[in-house]
């Protein structure tokens, strides 16, 4: 599928709710979703009827993605009730129901969802509103034993040392501007974007 069509089709997904500041609930658009999953098809890390595990999956953009390009199961988890039912409409209406499976919990809090995995995405809280928001997450890639692909601040210098210490290898291999509405009170203007970065996380 080419790129302009996934972005035109996970444009139309229902919005996440983005209303939990300390959660850092910003939505991931189309064309940056659609963009981010073909360079990891790219990398032969998508392959058809693939287990993925959308971790922090907000409204299921990136889980629908992935079934989009082919993949045979997505595993939504997602911390936020409301989030969880918007993906659940959202792989209803675009006939996803029996191979998403949408389980509200907080990352961390037991991983027997990874079981059976091929593959884990995620765009992690950065850890603005709360230091360290996103270990949780990057610990449990390392708990898997799975390829992974991160979306977080290009900024970040941590990723890499902390895969590293684990015996990982984390490659950054892309950037691109991420668009942030004006939700939150720290906002001053009416939109804002800031830079993200790409990282593909496998063991040694």
């Amino acid at each position: 599928m080419r790129i302009r069509k996934l972005a035109m089709l996970l444009s139309k997904l229902e919005p996440h709710p983005c209303l939990d500041v300390e959660l850092e609930q910003y939505s991931t658009d189309g064309n940056l979703a659609a963009r981010w999953l073909t360079d990891i098809a790219s990398f032969g890390d998508l392959p058809e009827g693939c287990i993925i595990a959308d971790l922090g999956a907000g409204n299921g953009i990136l889980g629908i993605g992935a079934l989009t390009l082919g993949a045979g199961k997505t595993i939504f988890v997602e911390s936020d009730e409301q989030a969880c039912n918007i993906t659940k409409l959202n792989l209803k209406n675009h006939g996803f129901e029996d191979v998403g499976e949408v389980i509200q919990s907080s990352i961390g809090d037991g991983e027997q969802y990874l079981e059976g995995v091929d593959l884990i995405i995620t765009n992690p809280p950065w850890g603005k509103q709360i230091p360290k928001a996103d270990r949780p997450f990057l610990q449990s890639i390392i708990t898997s034993g799975k390829t992974a692909h991160i979306l977080h601040s290009a900024n970040a210098v941590h990723i890499e040392p902390f895969f590293i210490a684990a015996g990982w290898r984390a490659e950054k291999y892309g950037e691109a501007d991420f668009a942030l509405p004006a939700k939150y009170a720290h906002h001053s203007r009416q939109r804002d974007k800031t830079r993200v970065g790409f990282w593909r996380i496998t063991i040694n």
